[in-house]
């Protein structure tokens, strides 16, 4: 299975109202130091990706940093789609890692 299908596989695990980090992601398929490459994965996919919920992926800080060179939409497009599953925020684009969190089990 190639990167990309994994990074994809596991981000459609992770359950609607929770979020999971681009390390988190890279360390479940295998791939520790990858983070940076799940967001290249992950921006692929374009804003308009319905099928695997990218919305649901977040810096380690719980921070909204997609970056698209949209000059924000982006970050705003994804904080609203999270709002819509329910998720609570701590700022402006900070997501409440405390509360939302996907802890999968081992």
């Amino acid at each position: 299975m190639k990167f990309r299908e994994k990074v994809y596989k596991v981000v459609n695990s992770i359950p609607e109202g929770m979020v999971a980090t681009y390390g988190q992601i890279a360390t479940m398929i295998g791939s520790p130091r990858a983070s940076r490459q799940v967001g290249f994965a992950l921006r692929a996919l374009g804003l308009n990706e319905e099928n695997i919920p990218w919305w649901r992926v977040v810096n380690r800080k719980g921070y909204i940093s997609i970056n698209h060179g949209d000059g924000g939409v982006e970050k705003l497009i994804q904080k609203d789609l999270l709002e819509n599953e329910d998720v609570r925020f701590l700022d402006e684009l900070t997501v409440d890692l405390e509360v939302h969190l996907w802890r999968p089990a081992e």
